[in-house]
């Protein structure tokens, strides 16, 4: 979950009472989406594990596992899902199956071809933070790891063509993994063009707090954004979930970005995720925008400012 700081209490709090949002009587209305589990018509893609991948340069001595679903009868470039923590999402009897979402989804024809990639993040025996630096540091050095490493390993392993179009491409992840997923298309919307982020971590562990502040003072992106919270999310000193991510989502709504924001009573797991997961992905492939176009925001701006002028200012 969470790459909280090392406990240390302050006003009878700690970062460890995370441990208490795992597991909330909330979750008990979430359960896979009905499309986590594929009719037996329905063609199920080829999953290939690599164990301790190590083959970074970008986060050199690290190793990590990776699995890749592959579509029945590919033919041509694929549509891209990438998961951080990708063994909770990949996992059969998880919360989210997310190979098997995809699998129900491509064959009723709801969304195009798609390669999931399931990756975990690395471990390096004298670095007990790399989750948190790899997924909750602000830069570009982990959106770089996956577009020049990670990527060209799989098509050149597997034999596979992923499209190179940034509308065709998903980022998703979990708290950590969903600031993760998010900054992967802030740093890089040629690349990333959707975001699934849910219980982003959205709060003070790597400068993440920030984002609410960036996006509304940012010539917006050409990315579209699904998130998701709850109620009973993290409440720990280094931030709080639910108001983080709500933050976060005002923001983007803000600035007119096509944003998708699920509040629900759940914690800091993936079960309210799960049960979306399959709505997640149906509504970033949809057609429809909400975002605003630089026309619109003439008009806004206009408006406002005609707004501004009619005040009297006693």
């Amino acid at each position: 979950m969470a790459s909280a700081q090392a406990p240390a209490a302050i006003n009878g709090r700690i970062n460890t009472e995370i441990m208490l949002s795992l597991d909330v009587p909330g979750d008990c209305l979430y359960h896979p989406s009905a499309e986590a589990t594929p009719g037996e018509d329905t063609p199920r893609a080829l999953v290939k594990r690599f164990r301790d991948w190590s083959e970074s340069t970008i986060y050199a001595g690290t190793k990590r596992d990776i699995w890749v679903s592959v579509p029945h009868s590919l033919d041509g470039p694929a549509c891209l899902l990438v998961c951080q923590d990708g063994g909770g999402y990949v996992s059969r009897q998880g919360p989210v199956r997310a190979a098997a979402v995809l699998d129900s989804l491509m064959h009723s024809g709801e969304i195009k071809p798609t390669v999931g990639v399931y990756i975990m993040p690395g471990t390096k025996a004298d670095e007990p933070a790399q989750r948190s630096i790899e997924y909750d540091t602000t830069t570009d050095a982990y959106v770089n790891f996956i577009d020049q490493e990670l990527l060209p390993f799989i098509q050149r392993e597997l034999n596979v063509e992923i499209s190179s179009d940034p509308g065709n491409r998903i980022a998703c992840g979990i708290s950590s993994g969903g600031i993760c997923a998010f900054n992967m298309a802030w740093q890089r919307p040629e690349s990333f063009g959707k975001v699934i982020s849910h219980c982003g971590s959205f709060t003070n562990i790597r400068g993440g707090h920030e984002f609410p502040y960036w996006i509304r003072g940012t010539q917006r992106k050409p990315i579209k954004v699904f998130m998701q919270s709850g109620s009973a999310d993290a409440d720990i000193l280094i931030g709080s979930w639910p108001i983080a991510n709500q933050m976060t989502a005002d923001a983007l709504a803000f600035a007119g970005y096509d944003v998708r924001f699920e509040y629900g009573t759940g914690g800091h797991n993936l079960r309210h995720g799960g049960a979306l997961f399959a709505e997640a992905l149906r509504w970033l492939g949809g057609s429809e925008s909400s975002s605003r176009t630089l026309a619109d925001d003439e008009r806004f701006l206009n408006e406002n400012l005609a707004r501004i002028k009619a005040i009297q200012i006693p």
